[in-house]
């Protein structure tokens, strides 16, 4: 069964940086994407970044573009979200979401989640 497993989360003044973790395990698959979507109280869900297993490939959010960076240990399936230059509207639950397949990672509509981490960032 996969899992995932978000942490790295926590309470940051504008202006600072937080990296975020997504462990995932019960893989059964070398072929998929991950991405991290975030939810503040009062809005939608929204995407940030994702990346594909397959090669290598990203996509961004225009709002985080320049500031975020997602990568990949796959020798530790982990996954990192490098968040520089923080803002208060960046504040969230950030979750990772997983999907099996061969495409850019920005066409799936993610089967697996994980349990999520919250990130506030103070002005």
């Amino acid at each position: 069964e996969v899992q995932l497993v978000e942490s790295g989360g926590g309470l940051v003044q504008a202006g600072g940086s937080l990296r975020l973790s997504c462990a995932a395990s019960g893989l059964t698959f070398d072929d998929y994407a991950i991405g991290w979507f975030r939810q503040a109280p009062g809005k939608e869900r929204e995407g940030v970044s994702c990346i594909s297993s397959t090669d290598g490939s990203t996509d961004y959010a225009d709002s985080v573009k320049g500031r975020f960076t997602i990568s990949s240990d796959n020798a530790k399936n982990t996954v990192y979200l490098q968040m520089n230059s923080l803002e208060p509207e960046d504040t969230a639950v950030y979750y990772c979401a997983l999907d099996y397949g061969l495409g850019p990672c920005n066409v799936y509509g993610y089967d697996y989640w994980g349990h999520g981490t919250q990130v506030t960032v103070s002005s």
